[in-house]
């Protein structure tokens, strides 16, 4: 085996440097079959027929070179180019790698691209444990309805942790979500951009997840939603624009959403419903409500309702129209707030972080709750 080749129990450096060196030394092996391949640890697709040209079908190449790594828990490596494909199945503690090279607009690098309208999803993960998407340009052309990225979907918890990754891919123009957990149980989504769908960016049933320094952007849905069972998710460094919503979350505990940049969502920039046990602190909110009615609490910035265990604290709040200075101004109000337990909605700063009232207090509160300290103005721009 070439000393390039990353053995079993090596750094993260090591797999990188195979990963790009796949495509060079597999293909100075030319007869080597799928046999063979499945004792190496990076295997290329283009070693298993995938062409990578935009216009052939590289689903079955792609398949078996994933089903070929599984049996060593290797990866597999898909050099620069466009592979059209319908559902690929990935297979546990394998790691699908490719070239990151997408920007704003659309996928550069490796990019994996929907092929079948009537496809459930692009990359199914169900099962797959300990797997890690890396690197990849997703794109699903807008194809079919209801058409999933990443889609991981148990019918139960079961009793092993999933524990994938999504790593500096784009997940874009699905029909569908970005990507679709139902009863996920441990999983990080990093320094990805999850973008333009038609769904949600991200709509989790489940827990125990990091999303860290992503884009969730454009998508017709929320940038993240959690509306059935959900807990223990920590969001830090995302930016999170010009979706529908922008996150919301239904019912969940256990959340640190810190340092985070909310940008033009749609109603509320960020929505509790009946959640407990959250930190919501050093986030930056600007110009929620863009498509609210002015005048609802769906045109507010941060909406708490039916919540307990909450600290809000430290967040930045200001209104704001589209870009190039057109478009309406809002949101109508600041921080809306009904039906608290033992909350703390404390030194939050509004300088023309509404246009109608900064702080709705609407009532319903249990014992403990602490709203004092929020400074701030309504908008210059109000009426």
């Amino acid at each position: 085996m070439p000393d390039d080749v990353v053995k079993p129990g090596s750094g993260r450096r090591q797999i990188a440097r195979a990963a790009a060196l796949g495509a060079a030394w597999l293909a100075m092996r030319p007869g080597m079959g799928a046999t063979d391949a499945a004792a190496e640890t990076v295997l290329n697709v283009r070693q298993f027929g995938a062409k990578g040209d935009g216009r052939s079908d590289d689903t079955k190449s792609i398949q078996g070179a994933v089903d070929a790594a599984a049996a060593g828990g290797g990866a597999v490596f898909l050099p620069p180019g466009v592979y059209r494909c319908a559902e690929l199945q990935v297979r546990p503690h394998v790691a699908l790698t490719g070239i990151p090279a997408w920007d704003y607009e659309r996928g550069f690098g490796s990019v994996i691209r929907l092929a079948d309208p009537h496809a459930r999803c692009l990359l199914n993960i169900t099962g797959a444990f300990g797997a890690t998407i890396d690197g990849l340009s997703l794109d699903g052309g807008k194809l079919g309805a209801c058409v999933h990225g990443v889609w991981l979907n148990k019918p139960d918890y079961g009793k092993q942790e999933d524990t994938f990754r999504i790593e500096r891919c784009q997940i874009a123009n699905f029909s569908g979500d970005g990507v679709r957990l139902t009863r996920a149980w441990c999983f990080s989504i990093r320094h990805s951009m999850i973008a333009y769908n038609a769904g949600d960016g991200v709509s989790l049933r489940g827990w125990d997840g990091f999303l860290l320094d992503n884009w969730l952007s454009g998508n017709q849905g929320a940038g993240f939603a959690a509306r059935e069972e959900n807990a223990a998710c920590t969001f830090t460094g995302n930016r999170i624009e010009w979706n529908r919503e922008g996150i919301l979350i239904s019912g969940g505990d256990g959340y640190n959403i810190t340092g985070n940049y909310f940008d033009r969502a749609g109603t509320c920039g960020l929505a509790v419903e009946g959640g407990e046990q959250m930190s919501i602190t050093g986030n930056f909110i600007k110009r929620s409500g863009k498509s609210a009615r002015p005048g609802t609490y769906d045109s507010s910035q941060i909406r708490l309702e039916r919540a307990r265990g909450i600290t809000c604290s430290a967040n930045n709040l200001v209104v704001g129209r589209d870009d190039n200075n057109s478009g309406l101004w809002s949101p109508s109000y600041g921080i809306v707030y009904k039906e608290l337990q033992h909350c703390v909605i404390g030194n939050n700063v509004l300088h023309d972080g509404a246009l109608q009232q900064l702080m709705v207090d609407l009532g319903g509160h249990g014992e403990g709750v602490v709203v004092k300290d929020n400074p701030g103005c309504l908008s210059p721009h109000a009426g």
